[in-house]
């Protein structure tokens, strides 16, 4: 799946001598937290986001330091966050290093992005930084929920068995060896022995989401490496 099947279109945006009070209250109408701002030739320079708005003169939230440590910051720092808490223009106050994406992205790549630079959206640009349209956290969630619909596949019990132990051995934490799989009308029983309770949880997850299963039982025994007890989960 990528950016360019998942990211919103039609993207409300700004200009950067939009006045703030106007991207606000576009903000507040559309149920946004963000908007991309873009220049005379409708290229992306800059996205201005409810953040941008916490430090301001208005409201008395502009950033106060002690003297002694505005004596230490450089005059050009103090001057920028002067303009950004009182300017009345969206390019005064926007973030001008934008993470973007295209519509080719991958979407683990547009997760890591968004993980990595601690954002919340990815504006989708072309070659000329024209905007294509927007990938938000709230897209990503609506890829999930469409993973979570259930197809029409019927598998045999063998086919189901076969995709279980393929996935697992996929998994290198995975205790493949002391772990047996049986499937029996959909119902996935697992056996043997693993170091952890949350590997039992990890088996019960992947079967879970494997195409034909039913259900899923554990007649699992968990044992403690280093002192060779073992217990089952009700003990």
């Amino acid at each position: 799946m990528k950016a360019g099947e998942i990211m919103t279109r039609g993207v409300a945006r700004v200009g950067v001598t939009t006045a703030a009070s106007d991207a606000i209250a576009l903000m507040i109408r559309n149920n946004i937290s963000g908007l991309p701002v873009v220049n005379e030739e409708a290229r992306l320079v800059g996205i201005v986001t409810e953040g941008d708005f916490l430090r301001r003169a208005e409201i008395g939230t502009e950033r106060q330091r002690p003297r002694w440590l505005e004596f230490l910051l450089s005059p050009g720092r103090l001057a920028g966050e002067y303009v950004a808490s009182h300017g009345r223009k969206v390019g005064e106050i926007m973030t001008r290093d934008v993470v973007t994406a295209t519509e080719d992205t991958p979407i683990d790549e547009l997760v890591r992005l968004m993980e990595h630079h601690h954002v919340k959206r990815l504006p989708v640009v072309d070659n000329d930084r024209r905007i294509l349209g927007i990938v938000s956290r709230a897209n990503l969630l609506r890829a999930v929920l469409s993973s979570f619909r259930p197809g029409t596949v019927v598998s045999t019990d063998s086919e189901v068995k076969a995709k279980i132990i393929a996935a697992m051995e996929e998994l290198n934490w995975m205790p493949r060896a002391s772990v047996s799989v049986d499937v029996v009308e959909g119902v996935v029983t697992f056996s043997g022995a693993v170091s952890d309770p949350r590997a039992a949880d990890a088996l019960r997850v992947l079967a879970e989401n494997t195409p034909g299963v039913e259900a899923v039982r554990s007649e699992l025994v968990f044992f403690d490496p280093l002192s060779g007890t073992a217990f089952t989960a009700a003990d």
